[in-house]
């Protein structure tokens, strides 16, 4: 199995997001209509409800990319992800994790399609293949050095660093991005 699979070092990523909402519920149940849920099944629950919002909202927000800019839609991509990461860092309220795994779902639908799209757009015909193949192979090597070095800030300053740390950094590429690629 390729160590630098992007499907699995994504589920990676997405387990700190997990682990944050377990930790966050801590031993407490939630009762609905007499059945009783323990903190695993709502943390499993909340990452289904992320897989659903993202399925659901990837086609319309491919839409509106179309009409207005892959670029408009990336960044507001990058601005969620902001969002979410400085949320799961300042939050221990579930209602809150649930919004902001509504907020995941609608990040990831904004980014990874239309990320690739853009990059098809830019690309030479006789490169596009190529271009993507390289777009999707950086991404795999940095999200694996991102994972490790999150676990690493987790392990030693723990998750609200964790993703203090992160949602910084992704501020910063926002910031990047909103300058290179700005409208004349």
């Amino acid at each position: 199995m390729n160590v630098f699979n992007l499907k699995m070092i994504k589920q990676q990523m997405n387990i700190f997001l997990l682990l944050k909402t377990k930790q966050a519920i801590g031993e407490q149940s939630l009762n609905i209509l007499s059945i009783s849920f323990t903190s695993e099944t709502i943390t499993i629950a909340a990452y289904i409800f992320y897989n659903i919002v993202f399925a659901a909202t990837a086609y319309p927000l491919g839409v509106l990319a179309d009409k207005l800019g892959m670029r408009n839609i990336f960044m507001l991509g990058i601005f969620l992800f902001v969002a979410v990461y400085a949320g799961f860092a300042l939050t221990a309220s579930l209602p809150i994790i649930l919004v902001l795994f509504f907020l995941y779902g609608i990040y990831a639908a904004a980014t990874e399609g239309i990320a690739k799209a853009w990059i098809t757009n830019i690309a030479h015909d006789e490169n596009t293949a190529t271009a993507v193949g390289f777009y999707t192979s950086c991404e795999s090597v940095c999200a694996f050095f991102a994972s490790a070095i999150a676990g690493a800030v987790w392990g030693i300053f723990g998750s609200t660093a964790t993703f203090l740390t992160t949602s910084f950094i992704a501020l910063i590429v926002l910031l990047y991005f909103l300058l290179k690629f700005r409208r004349h």
